[in-house]
Order: structure tokens, then sequence, then C-alpha cells
């Protein structure tokens, strides 16, 4: 397939992809502002999808490794659920592939807000890491239905997804929203790399957009999570609630059209 973008398109579509992963690196939702930039300047949906994964799964490397070496991953957990959400991913596509996805967005219009007032209402969601109080035998078991559950919900849906990590993995496994954001990294890392071998196999993927907006990503993805290491909690809670706004307008935006 041909195609061709302006000078002008570069210039609309790549500061949303530095903002995308600005966002991403610190509560996940990145792909609800980047997908838009894309489908702006008209690149067909399958290859945005494809361009957009190519420059987040780059940007997430980053941010993941940053925060790994920071020793923001609880790794047998966050190892765990990455590989349950490749499977979960791979049964929900399968599920869509037979079912209609409108149920799920009128769930989330309801699920989506009530999260909100949660996390405004707990201001102690996320703040201090307590994971360590369960025995890890328990989080373990507790990781595989989070990256089962999500990777489901990825495969059929998608928006959001590391957003959701963190809310599961600070709800359920007690995790402040640093830990949590780290882990989600790692599951989101998994995912992306599945996805963007697939995207690549089939020549979707729009090199002359996707390397330089790769480039914008990891910026983000790094000043991001540079951000994160010195602000912690409080941050991520602020742009945590950013990203379940933007997801809502999303589900919103399905159901209208």
């Amino acid at each position: 397939m041909t195609f061709t973008l302006a000078p002008l398109d570069y210039a609309i579509v790549l500061p949303f992809i530095y903002l995308a992963g600005f966002i991403d690196a610190i509560a996940g939702g990145g792909g609800l502002i980047s997908l838009p930039a894309y489908w702006s300047v008209g690149i067909p949906p399958h290859m945005a999808l494809g361009t957009n994964k190519f420059s987040s799964c780059c940007g997430t490397v980053f941010s993941t490794t940053r925060y790994f070496r920071a020793g923001m991953i609880d790794v047998p957990v966050a190892l765990l659920s990455a590989l349950m959400a490749l499977f979960g991913s791979w049964l929900g596509a399968s599920t869509a592939l037979i079912l209609s996805a409108k149920f799920l967005n009128y769930l989330l219009i309801v699920l989506i807000p009530a999260i909100t007032v949660i996390t405004l209402v707990r201001k102690q969601l996320g703040s201090t890491d307590n994971a360590h109080l369960l025995k890890l035998s328990y989080r373990l078991v507790l990781a595989t239905a989070a990256g089962l559950v999500v990777g489901f919900y990825d495969g059929f849906f998608g928006p959001g997804t590391g957003t959701f990590l963190i809310l599961i993995y600070s709800a359920l496994l007690h995790y402040d929203f640093v830990r949590a954001n780290g882990n989600s990294k790692v599951v989101n890392l998994a995912s992306n790399v599945a996805a963007l071998i697939t995207f690549a196999r089939a020549g979707v993927i729009f090199y002359p957009l996707a390397i330089p907006a790769a480039v914008c990503g990891i910026a983000g993805n790094l000043i991001g999570s540079r951000m994160v290491i010195l602000r912690g909690n409080k941050v991520i809670r602020k742009v945590f609630i950013l990203a379940l706004i933007l997801l809502l307008g999303r589900v919103l935006y399905n159901i209208i059209n």
C-alpha cells in the first residue's frame, strides 16, 4: 500500500506521540492519545495500529528498563502476569471474533466513573507499598488472575490496559502506585512485542512515521518515568485520573459512533 504524509502531518502527529509516551510512562493509557493522532492525518486503521505499536513498544522498553534499574518492579509477579496476559490476550482476541464489544462499552461507562470516584475518595490507595506483607504464593496467584483478566481485556477491547493493571496491582496486591506502574510496564512490554511482531509480519507499519514517532515516544517515556522516580505516587495519582477520563471519552465516542 502506497501512503505518504506531508511535513505538516508530521508536525501534527509527533508532539502527540511525545505526550502519549509521557502519560503512558506515568499511568498507562498513552494509546488513547497516540491512536487518534495517527488517525487524524488519514493513516488507515490497521496501519495506524501497527505504527502506533512500533512507537509505543520502543518507548515502553526504555521506561521499563528505567523502572527495573530503580528497583520499582516485583520481577516474579510482573513476569508471571506478563506470561498470563499473553494467553489472556489470545483468548480475548479469539472472543472478539465471535462477540460484539458493545456490551463492554456500556459496562465501562459504569465502571470508569466508579473507579475514578474510589480513587479520589480513597486517598490511601496506592500511597504505600504493603505487597511485601502478602505471601509470595498469594501474590503469584493474584498476578496470574490479573494477567489473564487484563490480557483478555487487551485482546478483546484494548484501550487503557496499563491503567487497569495499575488499579489491580494497587487495589488487590497492595502495591503503591510506583511499584504497580513498574509491574504494569513489564506486562505491557510483553503484549506490545507480541503484537508488534504480528503487525510487522503483516506489513502494516508505516516506518517513515513510525521511526521518528518512536524517538518522540522514547523521549516522552524517559521524561515521564524520571518524573515518577523523582515525585512518586502523587504524580501517578493525578495522571491516573486523567487516563481514566480519557478512557471514558473513548468509550463514549465508541457508543455514539
